[in-house]
């Protein structure tokens, strides 16, 4: 199967990475300046699990169109990056292609669906903790490094099961699921929580439950995401719930979010696709909010301010 990766950051960086390696036909859909670097040093991939160092296939999006239909397309770019994206790799879109999108939330399968059709776009999400240090490589901190997909619908279909074949084997855990949806739910889930209140509280977890009254604020939080997961039919299991609540409880977490590291870098935030959307959701639902609207709010604050600074 030919896969295009968009992006070739800490996510898209790294599985693409892993299954170039592994030999698969992969190539990355990238900016001008990130096309300069991967062909000049390569991609290379620092990882308890294995390095990488590879040249890989690059292309930019005025040279898409020439290169053809794609049967696979893993989309890792951040949510707020989304649609800018959706025309660059519109040419590599046939009728028969498979997007697999690694995005936060939930609000990207409609923009996907209302593009390319319903049909196009099957579920994904990664479990990984990685970043793109300052020499443009990907540092992979842990072995955690999975890849979950699947039909939405939950079927076994002759696509899927020759994605599985395609991404098994390449030097990560991948996941081919039946309930792709709920494990969407519970990344959403987690994500609010865990980045809501790091990023309120401007510290990681276990520096909000040493605070006074901090692992109290958390554990309220997490029921307000709770209270929106299960008004909208999507309660996590029993089993997940006392996971994070467990990890709300130690004081000696280190435990943050991609989002609260952008935040801290300056960096644009997913705060609309994480927390924003989360809260209309509430609010269509009926459901109070308080804690994950001050999350927000806050957030939107940060990204004023960052953007005047930018102009």
């Amino acid at each position: 199967m030919r896969i295009l990766v968009v992006g070739a950051g800490a996510t898209g960086g790294y599985f693409g990475g892993r299954l170039a390696q592994a030999g698969r036909d992969v190539t990355f859909l990238v900016r001008s300046a990130r096309a300069e670097t991967l062909r000049s040093g390569g991609l290379q991939i620092l990882s308890p699990t294995g390095e990488v160092s590879i040249k890989p296939q690059v292309a930019t999006a005025d040279a898409l169109a020439a290169m053809g239909h794609f049967d696979v397309i893993i989309l890792s770019v951040k949510a707020f990056s989304l649609v800018p994206a959706l025309d660059d790799l519109a040419p590599a879109v046939g009728p028969d292609t498979v997007i697999v999108p690694l995005l936060n939330g939930m609000r990207h399968f409609e923009v996907l669906s209302q593009r390319f059709g319903d049909r196009a776009v099957v579920g994904g999400l990664c479990r990984i903790n990685s970043t793109v240090d300052d020499r443009g490589r990907i540092v992979h901190f842990s072995p955690l490094h999975e890849l979950w997909y699947g039909e939405r619908d939950g079927s076994r279909s002759p696509r899927i099961l020759r994605l599985d074949e395609t991404l098994g084997g390449a030097g990560f855990d991948a996941r081919l699921t039946d309930a792709i949806e709920e494990k969407l739910w519970e990344k959403w889930t987690l994500l609010a929580t865990i980045g809501g209140i790091t990023c309120l509280m401007r510290g990681n977890l276990g520096e909000v439950a040493r605070a006074p009254g901090g692992t109290e604020f958390s554990l309220r939080f997490f029921n307000e995401v709770l209270a929106i997961v299960e008004a909208a039919g999507h309660r996590p299991s029993d089993a997940f719930v006392a996971e994070i609540q467990g990890w709300l409880r130690q004081k000696d977490s280190v435990q943050t979010t991609s989002m609260y590291r952008d935040l801290g870098q300056g960096n644009p935030v997913e705060a609309d696709q994480i927390l924003g959307d989360l809260g209309l959701r509430a609010r269509g639902l009926g459901v109070k909010t308080p804690l994950l609207d001050a999350a927000y709010a806050n957030l939107c604050v940060y990204q004023v301010r960052r953007d005047a600074a930018n102009c």
